[in-house]
């Protein structure tokens, strides 16, 4: 009989455990549900609005690339007259200060030519058969100048020692964050005014940042500062470079905010 008293009592005191777990849990959904609730205004309580700022900044950095090739009868001559020709490049780059860890090799390749046959007038014609006759070489290498009133020289000196495939130069900033940072700022203060100006003509308060979305986008602008370059305002030196002006980086940033209103 005892034992049955016993079981009986540990019987309820299990439900009454479930039973007061189960309101707990329930208590804690209710408050996370009223806490979801709280935080999301609904879309009818909300404004969103857009700003764009912008900030300058001069380039510190100027990307140049160029190519070489080497052709040979054979893969390994026509890689050994590229290998010549880079060398010259390397060399010249080292005298002109470009140290090595701005030097970068982009590209690299190897291609059979072939021979094509001459076309045929008079029939009937015969064609000999597509036969490989030599080989070509091309390798690319980028260069990352970081005294960017070289560029003309560096450039000129490359033209010199025979390489004639440059592409660039490239002017960008080797850090952009401050001045990514000023046109957001800017940015977000556009917004803001014009975030105030709405909530007083619906004469409504605005309450807090709900969301925030931003986009990022740099443009070289064609803005040349005095004395920049030959031909543009500068000094005339003896020996005839080209002309690079170096400008200005325009960075554009867009927001777009929306605020709880009441």
């Amino acid at each position: 009989m005892h034992g049955v008293w016993h079981s009986s009592r540990i019987e309820k005191l299990g439900a009454l455990f479930l039973v007061i777990a189960s309101v707990f849990v329930a208590v804690l959904a209710i408050g996370s549900f009223m806490d979801l609730w709280r935080a999301t205004p609904s879309m009818g309580n909300v404004i969103t609005v857009d700003g764009e700022g912008s900030a300058t900044i001069i380039p510190d950095i100027a990307t140049i690339s160029f190519s070489v090739m080497g052709e040979g009868k054979t893969a390994s001559l026509a890689q050994e007259e590229a290998t010549k020709k880079i060398n010259v490049a390397l060399a010249l780059l080292k005298e002109k200060g470009i140290e090595e860890k701005d030097i970068k090799t982009t590209g690299y390749s190897v291609s059979p030519k072939y021979s094509y046959p001459q076309p045929c007038y008079t029939p009937p014609c015969i064609y000999d058969e597509q036969r490989i006759v030599g080989y070509q070489v091309s390798q690319t290498s980028e260069v990352k100048v970081r005294d960017t009133g070289a560029v003309g020289d560096i450039l000129s000196a490359l033209g010199d020692a025979g390489i004639s495939q440059l592409y660039g130069p490239n002017f960008t900033n080797e850090d952009g964050d401050a001045v990514r940072a000023e046109a957001r700022k800017e940015a977000i203060e556009k917004a803001r005014a014009k975030a105030e100006e709405l909530a007083d003509q619906l004469d409504v308060r605005l309450v807090r940042v709900v969301s925030f979305y931003e986009n990022t986008g740099g443009y070289p602008l064609p803005y040349y500062a005095k004395d920049a370059a030959i031909g543009f305002g500068g000094a005339v030196e003896s020996r005839a470079v080209p002309t690079v002006p170096v400008g200005e980086n325009e960075v554009v940033v867009n927001v777009s905010i929306t605020y709880e209103i009441r």
